[in-house]
């Protein structure tokens, strides 16, 4: 009897393993290529109170090469099968650490921005989502001399971010 037990869990077990798809990525991408084939991705153009110009293209830039370098999907103008549209809604500068003469130390730079992802192929997985963050520098040193690089280094964070909200769907 004991016998038996044996044989029909072991026909069990390999049942379940042989069912089982396992399936990682080393990007953090969980794409099905068979699916999904274009992506299109929109200007994200500033609506934000206060305006740094250069932004727009740092970030796009950063966009489009973070899912060129890490998906298999071709980027088209239209007619794909996910869209990625949005804009810059937050560019604000606001006081941090402050001294003991009430003066302020350091100040945070905080980028916003809002996405909508459109997944033209499974309903319901459609987005519409906002995206901050930010890096503080001493309040010592001009904005425009950090200001950048700042961009560059929150523009990086900020496409982590996206990406793993939307085609890394986390």
């Amino acid at each position: 009897m004991a016998w038996i037990r044996t044989i029909v869990l072991s026909l069990l077990m390999m049942c379940a393993i042989s069912s089982c798809r396992i399936s990682y990525t080393l990007n953090g991408a969980s794409i099905d290529y068979n699916v999904y084939k274009t992506i299109s991705i929109s200007d994200f153009p500033i609506r934000a109170a206060l305006v740094y110009p250069p932004l727009q293209q740092t970030f796009e830039n950063e966009l489009l090469d973070y899912v060129a370098r890490n998906t298999r999907l071709k980027i088209v103008e239209n007619n794909a099968d996910i869209e990625i549209e949005g804009e810059i809604t937050g560019y604000q500068l606001s006081p941090q650490a402050v001294t003991e003469n009430a003066w302020a130390s350091e100040t945070r730079l905080t980028i916003t921005v809002r996405v909508k992802y459109i997944d033209n192929k499974e309903d319901g997985k459609s987005k519409d989502q906002s995206f901050s963050a930010y890096r503080n520098f001493p309040a010592s040193e001009m904005l425009t001399d950090v200001q950048d690089e700042l961009c560059q280094q929150i523009s990086k964070e900020l496409v982590d971010l996206i990406f793993n909200a939307t085609l890394g769907d986390w």
